[in-house]
Formats: C-alpha cells, sequence, structure tokens
C-alpha cells in the first residue's frame, strides 16, 4: 500500500476513550509516516452486549440505568459490570461480555 485513505477504528462502549483527543493523536502519528498523511479516522462505536450464561438471555446497555460512579468503574474495568448489572430475565450476575470491550482497527483503506 502506497498511500492510506481511511483507518476505521472501533471503540467499545465499554472503554474509556476520550473520542476527541484520540483524532488528534492519530493525525499528530500520520503526520510522522508519509504513507499515512491523508488518513482520515473514522471512530465507529460499538455498543456493550451481554449474554447470560445462566438462561442465555441477550441483553445491553439500554435496560439499565447507571450512576455515573458505577459507569467509570464499568468503563476502566468491564469485568466491574459483574457487580453493578443483572440478567434482566433470571437476575444472575453470570453473563458473558459479547461485544463492546476494547478498540480495534475494523479496516484500513489505500491505494497500491
Amino acid at each position: 500500500m502506497k498511500r492510506v485513505s481511511e483507518v476505521a477504528v472501533v471503540f467499545g462502549e465499554l472503554q474509556a476513550i476520550d473520542k476527541e483527543i484520540f483524532p488528534f493523536a492519530m493525525k499528530e502519528l500520520a503526520k510522522k509516516h508519509p504513507l499515512m498523511s491523508a488518513a482520515k479516522f473514522r471512530i465507529i462505536d460499538e455498543p456493550a452486549a451481554f449474554r447470560c450464561r445462566a438462561c442465555s438471555e441477550e441483553f445491553d446497555l439500554k435496560r439499565f440505568r447507571k450512576e455515573s460512579d458505577e459507569a467509570e468503574f464499568i468503563h476502566f474495568v468491564p469485568e466491574m459490570a459483574h457487580s453493578f448489572i443483572k440478567c434482566p430475565s433470571c437476575k444472575s450476575p453470570d453473563f458473558e461480555i459479547t461485544a463492546g470491550r476494547g478498540v480495534y482497527i475494523k479496516h484500513i483503506k489505500g491505494s497500491k
């Protein structure tokens, strides 16, 4: 690839990432790499999703109202969700996080 035109980065809802600073940081980094100099950085938000291990119910954060302290705990340590969230169907705290964790590159577009 001779030139990168777009980088799509996925931010999980459970991650504590400053979405205003990230594009600025990427543009500064791109200045040092000619391949990236014209790249646009697109941020894609990925909603959090959960699956109960007890009853297999799938649910998201929209069903829960979180206090600001609770939300902050969950953003820094997503496993803290088990302390504040229960399955809406069976009330079990035993669930897996199926989406909305981490930061990853979805795709990179460019020219050869």
